[in-house]
């Protein structure tokens, strides 16, 4: 299997050290998708929409593991239990809102992925399909406030677990 990134995911975030870990802990925070142009035409109609679903490489990570301790939590658990980078594949998605789409320039907000994070796809973000109401989150229901303010670290760099 080969993948070819469509684009690059600008943002203020050019170092882990703050980088929010999740999109509710990046409110506001602006960023650019700069899709490869000839793929813009794939862009028509995404106007309509308020949301999207980056697909993205965790292009930093440098090894997986398969049990982790998770930024908001200091307990080790599995890695398909949680949102950590370093999994078999490295593949990150974040829920953005579209301010603005030119040509093949995207403006978006809610960026929590490193400068030159290489974009994967593209989806639209539909509630209909997207949001699940009846739901369990397991170990994350004592952890789930901090999400906002928690910051990056450089746990997923560093050899550890």
């Amino acid at each position: 299997m080969q993948l070819t990134p469509i684009g690059t995911i600008q943002t203020p975030f050019r170092q882990l050290a703050d980088m929010p870990i999740q999109p509710c802990g990046a409110q506001g925070v602006a960023g650019q998708i700069i899709l490869r142009p000839e793929l813009a035409t794939g862009l028509r109609d995404l106007d309509g929409f308020s949301h999207l679903i980056a697909i993205y490489l965790f292009h930093q990570v440098v090894r997986s593991a398969l049990t982790v301790t998770p930024f908001l939590d200091d307990q080790p658990r599995g890695v398909f239990a949680t949102r950590a980078p370093t999994r078999p594949n490295p593949i990150g998605l974040s829920v953005l809102a579209i301010k603005a789409i030119d040509g093949n320039i995207l403006q978006v907000e809610h960026v929590d992925m490193l400068d030159g994070t290489p974009l994967l796809d593209l989806k639209p973000y539909v509630p209909q399909f997207d949001q699940v109401t009846d739901v369990r989150i397991g170990w994350l229901e004592e952890q789930i406030q901090q999400a906002k303010d928690k910051r990056s670290d450089q746990r997923f760099i560093k050899d550890q677990q």
